[in-house]
């Protein structure tokens, strides 16, 4: 059985493309990747942000559906996507541009070992930093060359993606006897599990919570997480295996940029399972990677209908002089 190589991409839901796409590229400095629609609802916007070269486990993806609600946080969700970045220097580098930029943030803290720093975004998205600074395990992508943040300092790609969930015990079956993952720690109420080579780039923290309220999805929560499987011949492994354990799955979906099974193995815990490839490169130059409204083969009938049905966002960056932010 091929392992799952670690995190592939979280997508999640946002109340605006715009703020979106200012926050993603001029505070986390980030690189749009693709300017995309949802495949199920073409009147969605699907934004991909990622390493400089648009490399799987690097990837943070968003929806705008139109007049979707709210959402509220609770207990049965994946609950915040971390991000990888080179070091404990660089965590201090953060929490002084979140101050300056007023974004809200926890301060430095430790867990498992490792140094992170929570903060949230305009739609209380949770989110984390975690240093790199004596990682071992699924290798870090690259800093956004052409970014506002410091190489030294950039954002390299998915750290631990964190759930919370009301029936511990059943999750723990679900990832140690179906998904494959070890537990390595624990903290009190939280679990440390990891896949593949391991490291900040394999790990889910699994929160064990049985007093919240079910969480609500809406905006400012997560829609799904994605898993990163070689190619199409790991992924038909997959494919088998999930009905096996009882698990009703999408079956194979060609998502152009990669493809993909989807299935629920928890109350409200969607994940995905993508194959590296072929990736964001093929339909647009390295240069302007982002920059037009990128559709996969199958919609390119549509082109004329869904550029009525989105509205324009000016994603353009390749014309302008971006500077790096040392404060």
């Amino acid at each position: 059985m091929n392992e799952l190589k670690g995190l592939h991409h979280v997508t999640a839901i946002t109340s605006s493309a715009e703020k979106n796409y200012e926050f993603f590229t001029y505070v986390l400095g980030m690189r749009l990747v693709k300017k995309t629609v949802n495949q199920d609802d073409i009147q969605t916007y699907h934004l991909f942000f990622a390493d400089d070269k648009g490399s799987p486990g690097t990837d943070m993806t968003f929806f705008d559906f139109p007049g979707i609600p709210k959402g509220e946080h609770g207990t049965n969700e994946i609950s915040k996507t971390s991000f990888r970045v080179p070091s404990d220097e660089a965590l201090e580098y953060w929490v002084k541009r979140f101050d300056r930029l007023e974004i809200q943030h926890e301060g430095i803290k430790e867990t498992f070992g490792k140094r992170v720093l929570p903060f949230t975004d305009f739609d209380e998205q949770a989110y984390e930093l975690v240093s790199d600074e004596n990682n071992t395990g699924v290798p870090a992508g690259t800093p956004w060359q052409n970014g506002p943040i410091p190489l030294e300092y950039g954002i390299t790609g998915l750290g631990p993606l964190h759930v919370r969930i009301a029936d511990f015990d059943y999750f723990k079956e679900v990832l140690e006897k179906v998904l494959l993952f070890r537990e390595i720690a624990n903290e009190g109420p939280f679990h440390l599990f990891e896949a593949g080579e391991g490291g900040n780039g394999a790990q889910v923290v699994v929160e064990h919570n049985d007093q919240m309220p079910s969480s609500r999805q809406g905006y400012g929560t997560v829609h799904h997480a994605a898993f990163r499987v070689e190619d199409r011949d790991a992924l038909n492994e997959w494919i088998d295996r999930m009905p096996r354990f009882g698990f009703r799955t999408s079956g194979y979906v060609n998502r152009h940029y990669f493809e993909s099974l989807y299935a629920g193995v928890a109350p409200q815990i969607l994940f995905e399972f993508a194959t590296d490839g072929p990736g964001f490169m093929g339909d647009e130059p390295y240069e302007t990677l982002g920059e037009m409204l990128s559709l996969p083969p199958m919609l390119e009938p549509k082109r004329e209908e869904i550029e009525q049905a989105v509205r324009p966002i000016d994603t353009v960056r390749s014309t302008k002089d971006i500077k790096k932010e040392y404060n």
